[in-house]
């Protein structure tokens, strides 16, 4: 028994410490279950579709300790499946949720649990990776608190009351109906926004000459983003307040601590408050060195942290979330009592911008830099457009003066940029490890709204292979008319930004046009990483890449790789469908077609009515050829019948016998977008026959009149006038050589 006492007593200290140790790591654990459900939302007026996560739009702030274990169990409730990314954080690849890249997607009605250590602090969030769902409601913050006792806490910053604040926008349109208007060039979200910039538009503003020149480089209206949104919200609400912490009121002196994420699927948002200077004290949860500005622009996807001031009592001063269009906003109110305005940002001077833009692109679409050196965001050539900097009319500066694009340089008003961001701490990489250097330029076009890196789509590169303990440094040029937000999956990177030894840490650089940025990152965790532009509608139209490390294990949530890739690729390959029909008084015209980033299938049909009667229908099939796509080789085929009471024998302009009364014929053949956007397109057929047209559609005469033409060498010429009512519907009025005179109505999709 004795013995038994002293075994007992030598092991007691042992099973207390192993005890402690597991209620340690038992209390490390921090668990969320997250329900994924189908909801109907009114933001706008009318009830529409959208994803909730617990009931609630946003998500839930998910909140963690560093140190912690994070479990989230997500147990996906939809008819279709679904996944979460938690941006910006540094966790095993299998954990990432990238569908069909890092695991398999979440299957409706069933559970999937993420699980990984807590290894970082600082504000980021979280969103699905599948599909748009990230669009209509899947974001929310991720937080990751310091330790109290942690080296770098830092007393009056750390301790701060803090709110975190993600912003959003809503459309009523489904994000799939976007997405295939985008790529189908419509501009009724520049209708919807103001920001058409018509042939009347332009006289009347004194710039007819400047419209010209875009069109005549082929370009399409001036714009700064895609998408118009019917509301803006700051965490689900386009007004928000906040009276108090803890039970006590705001009051003059207070200070709040902003913990804010872009959550927008496509929009930048300018952020300002009445209240005074706004301090930054940490990007894409990464501290910084406090930094005071009058406004900062916050790109998609990316983090900072700001701290407001309260200046007075009695009073709740507006802190103002814009689009960078400036055609909406969000509000939220700190303190009490009478609300202090900020005042709203101005109109964009849009001709002024296109103005720029024509003198920035050369005639075969490429930029030319003049010789500028643009980077870290301090160069913005959309200043022009800004009249609290310019002025109402036209810019202060000449075109010779390297500041002309500096906001900080041409007033008071300060705007943040990359360069101002230092790093409270040290942020070298390993100076013995090899450096792998790349380069990429991010391309695209607007009118087929095909984007990419290098000219290239995910589908159609190979995954970028590394080295662990390797140095990767990226030198990126945006050579396209767009800002970027480049976002890489599972790594910091060290922006170079001339602060040396504390080059600030991201995992978002925003990359202006025209614009050079280098940045870095050591390989220290193997898997595939993504790497892609954040605006939702650019990563699923291909813009982006894979990293990958050599010889790293099979990753076991990917049972069949191939398969995966297929699935992965079948984003950026996705066919995106249009169609009009004309029904009118003197027939029926109709076309549709099916495009992707390369390929077109087109139809169009004309039935004739009265005297003269007949059917006629063409049929393409091409592939776009080069970065801008103005050139596309096809084979066609044309079928056609008229009955026109006469047996007369006609020739086309080259002396040939015309067939376009009576056609059965193959076609090898070619379209070529010129100058002024005109649609050349040349054509033989198996006959011999050769046809040359030239046709322009959608010319834009005021804000919803659209003009177009057509003439050909078969002797066929047409004219038209058409109002657009909405989305899907105008009124059109035309003259074809064939069927004369018309009116009727259009509709589309």
């Amino acid at each position: 028994m004795d013995f038994q006492k002293n075994i007992y007593k030598k092991l007691l200290p042992i099973v207390l410490l192993l005890s402690t140790t597991q209620i340690i790591y038992a209390q490390k654990i921090v668990r969320y279950d997250l329900y994924v459900k189908d909801t109907i939302v009114n933001f706008s007026g009318k009830g529409k579709r959208a994803i909730a996560v617990n009931g609630q739009i946003p998500m839930p702030t998910l909140t963690f300790t560093e140190g912690d274990t994070a479990e989230i169990h997500v147990h996906n409730l939809l008819k279709e499946e679904t996944s979460l990314h938690w941006h910006g954080l540094f966790l095993p690849n299998k954990e990432d949720g990238v569908p069909n890249l890092t695991q398999m997607p979440i299957k409706p009605n069933t559970t999937h649990i993420y699980r990984f250590p807590i290894i970082q602090n600082g504000t980021h969030w979280y969103h699905s990776h599948s599909g748009l769902q990230e669009q209509i409601g899947m974001y929310g913050n991720f937080v990751m608190l310091k330790k109290v006792n942690d080296k770098n806490f830092r007393k009056g910053i750390d301790d701060l009351p803090t709110v975190p604040i993600v912003l959003s926008e809503w459309t009523d349109y489904k994000p799939e109906n976007i997405h295939r208007m985008l790529h189908n060039a419509t501009d009724w979200f520049a209708i919807k926004k103001n920001a058409t910039q018509s042939y009347a538009e332009a006289i009347k503003a004194g710039h007819f000459k400047t419209k010209l020149k875009n069109e005549w480089k082929r370009m399409l209206a001036m714009d700064v983003s895609d998408v118009y949104y019917d509301k803006i919200l700051i965490n689900g609400k386009q007004i928000s307040e906040i009276k108090n912490f803890g039970g006590e009121q705001l009051k003059a002196g207070d200070k709040v601590r902003l913990r804010i994420s872009n959550g927008g699927a496509s929009s930048y948002f300018w952020l300002t408050y009445a209240g005074g200077k706004i301090t930054v004290v940490a990007s894409d949860g990464n501290d910084v060195e406090p930094v005071e500005v009058d406004r900062l622009i916050i790109a998609v996807s990316e983090t900072y942290d700001i701290i407001v001031t309260i200046p007075a009592e009695n009073t709740a001063f507006e802190f103002l979330a814009t689009t960078e269009d400036r055609t909406n906003s969000a509000s939220l109110y700190l303190g009490n009592g009478i609300k202090q305005l900020k005042s709203p940002q101005p109109r964009l001077k849009y001709f002024e911008g296109m103005k720029m833009m024509n003198d920035m692109m050369k005639m075969n679409g490429e930029l030319d830099d003049m010789g500028m050196f643009m980077s870290l965001n301090q160069m913005d050539m959309n200043v022009v457009m800004y009249p609290e900097i310019t002025g109402n009319s036209k810019p202060k500066q000449s075109d010779n003066d390297p500041n002309r694009y500096n906001a900080n340089a041409l007033t008071d008003i300060v705007t943040l940029n990359y360069s101002m961001l230092k790093s409270t701490t040290k942020t070298e990489l390993p100076k013995d490890a090899p450096v792998k250097e790349l380069r990429f330029e991010l391309t695209g076009n607007m009118n087929r709204y095909v984007w990419s890196l290098d000219n290239k789509v995910v589908s159609e590169t190979d995954k970028i292979l590394i080295k662990k303990g390797e140095n990767i440094r990226i030198v990126i040029y945006n050579g396209s008319m767009m800002r970027h937000p480049m976002h890489l999956h599972g790594h910091d990177f060290r922006l170079l930004n001339g602060q040396g030894k504390n080059a600030p840490l991201k995992n978002i650089v925003d990359i202006m046009p025209m614009e050079t940025d280098t940045l870095e990152f050591n390989a220290n965790v193997e898997g595939d990483w993504f790497f892609h532009c954040h605006i939702l509608y650019h990563m699923m139209s291909g813009m982006g890449k894979v990293f990958t490390y050599e010889n790293q294990a099979p990753n076991p949530l990917i049972p069949n790789p191939k398969l995966a890739q297929r699935q992965l690729f079948a984003d950026d390959r996705k066919p995106h469908f249009m169609a009009e029909n004309d029904f009118a008084t003197n027939g029926n015209d109709g076309m549709f077609m099916l495009q992707n980033t390369r390929w077109s299938i087109g139809s169009e049909w004309r039935l004739g009515y009265h005297d003269i009667h007949g059917y006629e229908t063409e049929t393409h099939i091409g592939r776009y050829i080069g970065k801008m796509q103005w050139l596309m080789p096809f084979i066609g085929f044309d079928w056609r019948y008229r009955k026109l009471g006469h047996n007369e024998i006609e020739q086309n302009l080259f002396g040939q016998t015309n067939t376009k009364d009576n056609r059965t014929q193959v076609s090898l053949g070619v379209n070529y977008t010129l100058p002024m956007l005109i649609i050349a397109q040349a054509e033989v057929y198996q006959d011999g026959n050769i046809r040359f047209q030239l046709m322009r559609e959608d010319i834009p005469i005021t804000k919803r009149l659209r003009a177009g033409f057509m003439v050909n060498t078969d002797k066929e010429f047409m004219f038209d006038l058409r109002y657009i009512v909405n989305k899907n519907m105008g009124v059109r009025t035309h003259y074809d050589s064939d069927m004369g005179f018309g009116i009727g109505l259009t509709l589309n999709y």
